[in-house]
């Protein structure tokens, strides 16, 4: 917990907030987002609830602005590993795929905010906390299709956006239903006949991308 005096400048209110998101990023390598609770939250800052509610709107606009930040820091992680831009089409694309699979799998709290966004963290917002975010988002993404135009130029710039949109609807499904809850562990230890039902993040993420890149390589731009 940290001990907080009232923040009197901007540069204390930057220091009070950015003490928000972490300790929020913190909880999220512990618990999934369904189990952030902004009182937990609160005495883990060392803050009231209603300070904290000075700097965000509520819960769930600390976590949209986390994934905010968590997506960017992503993309940019990516752009190294896009860098290689030689070889024939099949080997860029599945550099392509490869990459962005591995480096997902390898970030679950991306992953479960992903999942979270739609249903759960762009409710009880404000507009202008949903148009920033939407703002921030648009751009990010826009960055992640430059880089992937870059390796496949044979997309063009709009089957590049295409590919990067659907990719990170892909992301938050997939992720949510390659969690199984406990009961459903249960359920495919004891019957293994319902194995083929659970669902392998990587496998199935490397699968989906591939089939969309040859999907849109085969369209007209």
């Amino acid at each position: 917990m940290v001990g907080f005096q009232r923040a009197r400048s901007e540069e204390q209110r930057e220091v009070r907030r950015r003490a928000i998101l972490d300790t929020a990023a913190a909880m999220l390598t512990q618990m999934p987002v369904a189990q952030v609770g902004l009182n937990e939250l609160a005495r883990r800052v060392g803050l009231a609830k209603s300070n904290v509610l000075r700097y965000f709107d509520s819960r769930e606009a600390v976590l949209l602005e986390l994934l905010d930040l968590s997506y960017r820091e992503w993309v940019a992680a990516l752009a190294p590993q896009l860098a290689d831009t030689t070889g024939d089409l099949p080997t860029r694309r599945d550099r392509l795929t490869r990459a962005i699979v591995t480096s997902l799998a390898a970030n679950p709290v991306l992953c479960d905010l992903f999942g979270s966004q739609a249903a759960v963290l762009e409710r009880n917002i404000s507009p202008d906390v949903a148009a920033q975010f939407k703002r921030t988002s648009i751009a990010t993404t826009g960055d992640f299709a430059n880089l992937v135009a870059r390796l496949i130029p044979e997309f063009g710039p709009e089957r590049s956006w295409k590919f990067c949109a659907v990719t990170l609807l892909t992301t938050g499904s997939l992720w949510t239903h390659s969690q199984p809850a406990a009961a459903m562990l249960a359920a495919y230890e004891q019957h293994p006949e319902l194995a083929a039902a659970r669902i392998d993040f990587t496998e199935t993420s490397t699968d989906l991308l591939n089939i969309l890149a040859l999907g849109l390589l085969a369209t007209e731009a």
